[in-house]
């Protein structure tokens, strides 16, 4: 069998789960308007190759709801505080993208119509078939679940073909790599290792639900410029998990 080229994309429908603090840049708070332009440059480049582009956004950036809880705070407060945040984050990156020309939909878990449209999985669908990049917002809109399980969630509503994480490592390693220089890489691992060995890849509740709808993830490091086309493209690029 032939081998499938590089320039061909892998993938027709992604999900790109990036963490609130992806949009920080090298601030230590908020939205660098920079690096808000620049993941939507990348996106806008997939969009340009024919893939269909969903993305969930974390509120690290501004607020979590489990650091503020344990701080004092009641959790269910804060956790709803923290899908508010995601939806600052969902309007920071749909105004990137439409700077670009690429139509953008924000839809939210909790109906605020005047700055998104709830969250209504045929719709979401639609926009992504009519080529519209849908940024989905405000988690599950339930408290105690993680941006991790509404990505999961959001993408196997949507029919994606593959959660790409992007994250400020190269992949999956068995220690912090920042902290251990010889952490050892895991190119590829099935879900049931990332939950026996404990790794802090995504939340146990998306894991098995990836697990359950055998939707492969990709971890990826996304400071290195072009990486989320290369993983689109099926370069080797990051850590993949799949049964």
């Amino acid at each position: 069998m032939a081998a499938r080229s590089l320039s061909t994309p892998k993938f027709k429908r992604v999900l790109l789960k990036l963490s609130g603090e992806a949009l920080m840049g090298d601030q230590g708070f908020g939205i660098d308007p920079h690096m808000a332009a620049r993941i939507a440059r990348e996106i806008a480049e997939l969009h340009g190759m024919g893939v269909e582009v969903a993305a969930t956004i974390g509120g690290g950036n501004f607020i979590r709801g489990v650091a503020v809880s344990a701080a004092g705070m009641d959790r269910v407060a804060g956790d709803y505080m923290g899908m508010l945040a995601t939806v600052i984050n969902a309007l920071a990156l749909q105004n990137a993208l439409e700077k670009l020309n690429v139509l953008t939909r924000v839809q939210s878990a909790i109906e605020m119509r005047a700055v998104a449209e709830p969250f209504i999985r045929r719709r979401a669908i639609r926009h992504l078939e009519k080529g519209r990049v849908v940024i989905f917002a405000a988690g599950t809109g339930n408290p105690y679940f993680s941006t991790d399980t509404a990505a999961a969630l959001r993408a196997v509503e949507v029919g994606a073909e593959a959660i790409l994480k992007a994250t400020k490592v190269d992949g999956i390693y068995d220690s912090d790599p920042v902290v251990n220089p010889s952490a050892k890489l895991f190119k590829e691992m099935t879900y049931q290792q990332v939950l026996a060995k404990g790794l802090r890849v995504m939340d146990t509740t998306a894991i098995t639900l990836c697990m359950e709808n055998k939707l492969p993830i990709i971890i990826f490091n996304l400071l290195r410029q072009g990486n989320i086309k290369k993983v689109v493209l099926g370069a080797n690029v990051g850590s993949v998990i799949r049964a």
